[in-house]
C-alpha cells in the first residue's frame, strides 16, 4: 500500500469539552480507529484530555490549537462529570492512556514497531520490558529518554526516519509531548504518534498505580494525590473546582447529544 496522508482527525463523533472535541467512542471503536489508522497508513496524532489537561488549554492557547489536529480521547472521571454536565451523559468509555494503550498493543494481532521516547532512561527501559512481556508480537525500539538537547533532537529525528516505525509513544509530559509532536512529527517519521504524559513511569513502577478497587472506582486522582501531594495539589485540589467551574461556565444547549 503506497503511504499517504489522508486528513488528520477523521469524521467521529465529539463532545466539546472547553474548546476541546474529544472523540466519544467505544472502547473497541477506539481500537478499531487505530488498527485502520495503521492499516490505511493514515498520519493520525493521538492525545488525551482529562481535567487537567482540559484546564491547561485554558492557559496556553497554541495547546488548545493545537490538539484540534489530534485525535482526542477521554481520560478519567473530570470529562466524563463535564460530559453528563453538558451532554446528559458520561463518555461511552475511559480511554485513558495508562489502561487503553497498552491493551491496545496487547490485543492487536498484526506485528507493529513501535518506537518509545521519552521519561527518564531506567523509566523507559523498564516500560520497554513491560511491552515486550504483555505484546511480543510487535517490536519495540527504545529511541531516546525525555531529555535531550536541540543537537540531539536532530539526531532522534534522523533515527525515526530510518526506523519508519508504525507507532511512536512519546512520554513528555503535557503540553510538551503535543507540541513537540506537532513541530517535529510527520508522516516521514512514523504513522501513529501518541501523547502518553506520565505512562512509562507508570508501567515501570517509578510512580505506583492505585490498586484495582480503587480504579474500579474511579478514585485513582486521590490515590496519586496521596502519594505526590506536593507535586500534583494544585493540579487536583485547586484545578478540579476549577475545572468544574469553567464547565458551569459553558455549559448551554448544544443541540443535542452526541
Amino acid at each position: 500500500m503506497t503511504v499517504h496522508s489522508l486528513p488528520a482527525v477523521p469524521a467521529m463523533p465529539t463532545r466539546d469539552i472547553l474548546g476541546t472535541p474529544v472523540a466519544a467512542l467505544g472502547w473497541q471503536e477506539a481500537i478499531d480507529l487505530l488498527n485502520e489508522a495503521v492499516e490505511q497508513k493514515r498520519f493520525t496524532r493521538i492525545g488525551f484530555m482529562n481535567a487537567h489537561n482540559a484546564n491547561l488549554t485554558v492557559h496556553h492557547p497554541r495547546y488548545a490549537k493545537v490538539l484540534k489536529d489530534f485525535i482526542v480521547l477521554p481520560d478519567g472521571i473530570g470529562v466524563d462529570i463535564a460530559s453528563s454536565m453538558l451532554y446528559g451523559s458520561a463518555f461511552p468509555a475511559n480511554l485513558n492512556g495508562t489502561d487503553f494503550v497498552p491493551e491496545w498493543l496487547a490485543t492487536t494481532k498484526t506485528p507493529l514497531t513501535v518506537a518509545l521516547l521519552g521519561a527518564k532512561r531506567n523509566s523507559v527501559e523498564r516500560a520497554r520490558s513491560y511491552f515486550e512481556q504483555r505484546a511480543p508480537q510487535h517490536r519495540f525500539v527504545l529511541i531516546h529518554d525525555g531529555f535531550f538537547d536541540e543537537e540531539r533532537e536532530k539526531g532522534i529525528l534522523t533515527e525515526l526516519i530510518a526506523l519508519k516505525p508504525d507507532v511512536l509513544i512519546v512520554a513528555m509530559g503535557v503540553p510538551r509531548q503535543e507540541l513537540w509532536i506537532a513541530d517535529h512529527i510527520t508522516l516521514e517519521h512514523c504513522i501513529l504518534p501518541i501523547g502518553v504524559g506520565a505512562l512509562f513511569d507508570l508501567l515501570s513502577g517509578t510512580v505506583p498505580r492505585a490498586p484495582p478497587a480503587i480504579r474500579n472506582l474511579r478514585m485513582e486522582w486521590v490515590y496519586r494525590l496521596a502519594v505526590e501531594p506536593r507535586r500534583l495539589f494544585r493540579r487536583y485540589v485547586l484545578g478540579v473546582p476549577a475545572f468544574l467551574w469553567r464547565v458551569m461556565r459553558q455549559r448551554r444547549p448544544l443541540g443535542g447529544r452526541a
